[in-house]
């Protein structure tokens, strides 16, 4: 049931008509209390469409009574009268709910410059219906209604000691951090102050969203949001919360990779041996971010010296003649020189794992990220709403 699983939340997903397909693409996520609590993190793009500019306002007080999302356009680079459109979408949106538009966060994903008068009326008549259609297990129908070119609908559900966490997710193409081309609307019905919510949440998304580096494209309409409700009195222990929302981050940050355009490996980078984390993850997202690398994944080719070409671009602290890398368990390089035969690596399986040690000191990162295919190119040279 994704965000409808934990107490307190009522969900659904209708047509509108913003999609071409005639499928879902309004949703309506609220929190039905008895706390309304929420949290938020953004893109870091300068570029932000006009629902991420009201959000990131309507979030500041900590309080969310509602999520109004919506595919079939991005609502940014629209002017002044997109932001209208926002601003009406969560008034609306509180008039039919008896709550204040301030409490009313705004999402929206597809084409950009997307969001003249027809868009603003079929926006503003979904939402309508969409609460309408409210129910306590609407959760599947409101992760299909924000899906754009995914496959299939992304959600997850840890329960742990009396407390549930739900969440959905969108997104298969512009995956990049900061946060990745998505959108994440995760519940839970623990017991949890706005300070504590902001803190688990920038924490989760840290090692789990900001880490997924597809394509090194990255969106203007990026939003994770944490809404809790409180319903199940239960005030759970800070780490085991942070675990559990850990946990669901993560899965769905796999999932928004085994479901990016056109890919044909999921590809895990583990970097260790780093002198910290900051250069693991810097060292990994080179290689993440390297097209000939990708291509050679896409190929079946362990090349591993496009990994060393690529790290050695970082300012990370090593010795590029230090390094071993592995693939798939099968040590190709090390001490930057041939180790293995690359005969013995068998990449035909999707999913691939990359190891590289620095050799440097003892912090460790992972980057998940995708091969560059013939698909990826025709979907993106094709795409349209």
């Amino acid at each position: 049931m994704s965000v409808t699983a934990p107490a307190g939340f009522a969900a659904a997903g209708v047509v509108a008509g913003l999609k071409s397909t005639g499928k879902p693409d309004v949703a309506v996520v609220v929190n039905r209390g008895p706390l309304n609590v929420g949290a938020a993190v953004f893109t870091s793009n300068r570029a932000k469409a006009n629902p991420i500019l009201w959000s990131q306002q309507a979030i500041q007080d900590g309080a969310v009574e509602a999520i109004v999302l919506n595919s079939g356009g991005a609502n940014c680079f629209t002017g002044a009268f997109g932001f209208q459109t926002t601003h009406q979408t969560a008034e609306k949106a509180a008039e039919l709910l008896g709550v204040s538009p301030g409490d009313v966060l705004v999402c929206s994903t597809g084409l950009i410059g997307t969001g003249d008068e027809v868009f603003r009326a079929k926006v503003l008549d979904g939402t309508e219906r969409a609460i309408a259609a409210l129910s306590d297990d609407g959760g599947d129908g409101a992760a299909r209604a924000i899906m754009t070119t995914d496959t299939v609908p992304k959600m997850a559900v840890v329960t742990a000691e009396g407390w549930t966490i739900g969440a959905m997710a969108k997104g298969a193409g512009m995956l990049a951090p900061g946060l990745a081309t998505m959108l994440v609307v995760i519940t839970t019905d623990a017991v949890l102050s706005a300070a504590e919510a902001d803190s688990h949440l920038r924490a989760a998304t840290r090692v789990s969203f900001d880490r997924l580096d597809s394509d090194g494209c990255m969106s203007t309409n990026d939003q994770v949001t944490l809404m809790v409700s409180g319903a199940s009195g239960l005030a759970p222990d800070a780490e085991a919360f942070r675990a559990a929302l850990i946990q669901v981050c993560t899965s769905l940050a796999r999932q928004l990779q085994a479901d990016a355009e056109g890919a044909s490996h999921d590809i895990t980078i583990r970097v260790v041996g780093a002198a910290s984390e900051d250069d693991a993850v810097e060292v990994g997202r080179s290689v993440a971010r390297n097209n000939l690398f990708k291509a050679a994944i896409f190929g079946n080719d362990p090349n591993w010296g496009r990994v060393l070409a690529a790290i050695g671009t970082t300012q990370a602290a090593f010795d590029p003649y230090a390094v071993d890398v592995s693939f798939n368990g099968v040590r190709l390089c090390s001490a930057g020189a041939p180790d293995r035969p690359r005969e013995e690596v068998d990449l035909t399986p999707r999913a691939t794992d990359v190891l590289i040690d620095l050799k440097e000191g003892e912090e460790a990162a992972t980057i998940f990220t995708n091969d560059l295919t013939h698909d990826y190119v025709h979907e993106n040279s094709a795409y349209s709403s």
